[in-house]
């Protein structure tokens, strides 16, 4: 007889964890977060693949956060002296320039980086920004 939950690669994710980890990514880690609840309230274990991919997403979309506001902030305070203000000025004007699909440069570097990271979960690989890859594998595996 054929049996169904054999498998011939264990270490392989399966489809749903697949489709989690990438959504997790598309959500900004939001769709992670309550895989995690879930998985605690039914008392399961989470495989190292979905767990590297559903902290990785929190830890990016933590630092976009933080490096948006710290950005803004260091923008705000050169916009007050005199000469650098309208080299920020021009700066963050040709930057925010729609160049594609009302996209920025910012804007399109930001998407690249999301579609490799949803590509590369939904082939079941783990995906490598650095930096945060390193101290993801170094706290979660």
């Amino acid at each position: 007889m054929y049996n169904n939950n054999y498998r011939l690669n264990p270490d392989k994710p399966y489809f749903m964890e697949k489709l989690v980890s990438a959504l997790s990514y598309l959500t900004m880690g939001f769709v992670g977060f309550i895989y995690l609840i879930i998985i605690v309230l039914t008392k399961r274990t989470l495989k190292p693949f979905l767990k590297y991919h559903i902290f990785q997403s929190i830890f990016i979309s933590i630092g976009y956060y933080l490096l948006t506001i710290f950005v803004g902030l260091i923008c705000n305070i050169l916009l007050f002296i005199p000469f650098i203000n309208k080299i920020t000025t021009a700066i963050l004007y040709y930057l925010s320039i729609d160049i594609i699909f009302g996209c920025s440069i910012i804007g399109l570097c930001i998407y690249a980086v999301l579609f490799y990271l949803v590509i590369t979960s939904f082939q079941g690989k783990y995906s490598y920004i650095p930096w945060v890859s390193d101290i993801i594998k170094m706290n979660v595996r």
